[in-house]
């Protein structure tokens, strides 16, 4: 496995939406596990599995998710913070590029993922470089997950009220195009029927709280206001916590098509 370098790092000169490096370990640490499945289903409708491109790896889940699947696999983010959490693999590349200037060979790659990341991207410029590093009839997967759903009826109130009204001003337009599950994105590729994921967990309060602090809109509130909006949602969820951990899911959407 390699690592980025400072020149590489320096090389990166455009912009893009950063809401995460200044919190990249606890996104390493906080964020759920994509279902083995997925990557499962994706190796089967490749026709190659010599090199995957997984764009926007953030902490590398899909990349050593497709490892294990894949001879190679390129792992590409803008931010080196987040690459710099990424745990390391004999057969994952870590490199920081742009996803509409990847520096990856032309037809060098058989499928390219995207974890819940696409929204941030400008897609005409990132589509015209997957129909560029793709092998003719190389395929691209992009995947999103909404939000979770706690089994607590009680609990879920809670975070439904937190999620639609203390961060609803702090939410981007981008994230309305998660919860549309990226069905309103274009997507100029031949589109396969793709079955239906979910990641389910069982974690403790500081577990959930954890994750809802890597929410962009987290973050977002608190350079806002100066204070922690999950101090508050944490006492009231406390009050209706019964037992160690709760059970969450998150419902994942999954668009996959071939050049």
């Amino acid at each position: 496995m390699t690592r980025p370098s400072k020149q590489q790092t320096k090389q990166q000169t455009m912009t893009f939406k950063d809401y995460f490096s200044g919190h990249a370990a606890d996104y390493a640490k906080y964020r759920p596990r994509y279902p083995s499945e997925l990557f499962e289903w994706l190796a089967q409708q490749c026709n190659r599995r010599d090199r995957g491109w997984d764009c926007a790896t953030g902490n590398g889940q899909a990349a050593i998710a497709l490892a294990n699947h894949f001879d190679q696999v390129i792992a590409t983010d803008a931010s080196a913070e987040q690459i710099q959490q990424a745990p390391e693999h004999a057969r994952v590349t870590y490199q920081v590029a742009l996803a509409e200037d990847s520096r990856l060979a032309t037809q060098s790659i058989d499928l390219v993922t995207v974890a819940q990341a696409a929204h941030w991207f400008n897609l005409t410029a990132f589509y015209q470089e997957v129909h560029r590093v793709l092998q003719p009839g190389g395929l691209l997967a992009i995947w999103c997950y909404g939000q979770p759903t706690l089994a607590a009826a009680k609990l879920d109130h809670h975070l439904n009220d937190y999620y639609s009204n203390i961060l609803n001003d702090f939410w981007t337009p981008e994230r309305r195009l998660v919860e549309a599950g990226y069905r309103s994105l274009d997507f100029p590729f031949v589109e396969l029927a793709t079955p239906t994921y979910r990641m389910e967990v069982q974690w403790t309060l500081p577990e959930l709280m954890g994750y809802l602090f890597t929410w962009s809109a987290t973050q977002r509130y608190i350079a806002a206001h100066g204070d922690n909006p999950l101090d508050e949602l944490s006492d009231r969820m406390a009050s209706d916590w019964e037992g160690d951990r709760a059970a969450i899911t998150w419902p994942i959407t999954v668009r996959a098509g071939r050049t």
